[in-house]
């Protein structure tokens, strides 16, 4: 059978396959310690679900419009307005079957071929490949982790170029944990207004803020830049709901009502029963999001000072989201059982093997000095992981 073109430029999510992998190690009964997984290891909060058992209850389980149910609409509506000041009517937002959905919802309405999107470096795993099937080129911007991974002015505007369509925004950011601030975003936003590039500002991980860190999103700091900025938000990562599969879009009018077009012809409307769960988690899910945020933070100083004390490894610590990311460029070149380990996938594939602790390597992100752990697992598994982490990187010989 001969497969569209546009298979063969991508691979499949790399932080997926590896939470497979130790998951099916899992269930042959090894003691695998995953630090794999972009998923928060809370029970969903109590008010979420008995709102999604109230509903299977009420027979709600049939079609919805396809953009959303209208409470979960106002619901996102009322949170930006609340939240960050921000205004737009129901036709600017549409909801969708997790952020993932959302952002490619975006490329496909507005990517083509011969489009660019710039895209820094390091980078979440999807954002390329979402551009590539959408026959447009990433173009990618390098950050260095000296700098905080903040974005130069002068950098992003020698990438532009007419063919320029959209620049991605993520902070907190996935892997690096790292946020920008206003005077980045103003940068960036000053050249997205003059060359009218589209800001897709994904902040997924708005409320995972460690040290008294504020989160801004881009849109907020003019009206003229909330014209030319696609908001990317969901429920899964503030609410632990990631199997609960919403995420949400807000933006310009006629680019949502694209990407709504798009989607009633794809998947339709998102669960009817996970919409319900998002008001109650959008309405009632504070408390509970908070009291996640103050564990995640005890849990990243431990794995951060416990990888700054292994030799070779050298661990930012983040200021967002749930990801450590250690540049681990002294361990490299190291030999082991099978040779020199190269790679940030040799070594992944490595410490799977031989200490049963499953990491992704940095080479999805744009990375070849970095791995990525999650710190969204319990503190236990944190200390033994990273003792196996300790005990095999020792093993290796120069």
């Amino acid at each position: 059978m001969k497969l569209a073109a546009r298979v063969s430029r991508i691979a499949p999510s790399p932080t997926l396959a590896m939470t497979a992998t130790a998951k099916a190690m899992a269930a042959q009964g090894l003691d695998v310690i995953d630090f794999s997984s972009g998923e928060p290891d809370f029970d969903t909060p109590e008010p979420v679900k008995a709102a999604a058992e109230a509903a299977i209850r009420a027979g709600f389980t049939k079609y919805t419009p396809s953009s959303g149910i209208d409470e979960l609409r106002q619901a996102i509506i009322d949170k930006l307005q609340s939240e960050q000041g921000l205004r737009y009517e129901k036709a600017q937002v549409l909801v969708s079957c997790g952020a993932k959905h959302s952002l490619y919802n975006v490329a496909e309405a507005l990517l083509e071929a011969g489009d660019e999107i710039i895209i820094p470096t390091p980078y979440w795993v999807s954002y390329a490949d979402q551009a590539l099937l959408n026959d447009a080129t990433p173009v990618f911007l390098p950050t260095s982790e000296a700098s905080g991974y903040a974005i130069n002015p002068d950098d992003l505007q020698r990438l532009v170029t007419p063919r320029t369509k959209a620049i991605i925004v993520n902070s907190p950011c996935n892997p690096t944990g790292a946020t920008y601030d206003r005077k980045t975003l103003e940068a960036i936003a000053t050249i997205a207004v003059r060359h009218k590039i589209l800001i897709i500002s994904d902040e997924i991980y708005e409320k995972v803020l460690y040290d008294d860190a504020t989160h801004i999103s881009i849109a907020t700091l003019s009206p003229e830049v909330a014209a030319q900025t696609v908001i990317i938000n969901g429920v899964s990562k503030a609410y632990a709901m990631t199997g609960w599969r919403i995420g949400y879009a807000a933006g310009p009018k006629d680019l949502l009502t694209a990407m709504g077009n798009i989607q009633s012809q794809s998947t339709s409307n998102p669960c009817s029963i996970s919409q319900k769960a998002a008001v109650a988690a959008l309405k009632l899910g504070g408390p509970f999001t908070e009291k996640m945020v103050v564990e995640f933070d005890q849990r990243r100083k431990v794995m951060v000072e416990r990888l700054n004390r292994i030799p070779g490894v050298t661990c930012r610590m983040p200021e967002g989201a749930f990801y450590a990311f250690p540049n681990i460029s002294g361990v490299l070149g190291r030999k082991g059982p099978t040779g020199p380990i190269t790679s940030p996938q040799e070594l992944a594939n490595h410490l799977l093997k031989e200490a049963h602790v499953a990491v992704v390597p940095g080479e999805p992100f744009g990375s070849q000095h970095h791995i990525r752990l999650s710190y969204a697992t319990s503190m236990t598994a944190i200390q033994r992981g990273l003792d196996r982490v300790a005990m095999t990187f020792e093993k290796l010989s120069a």
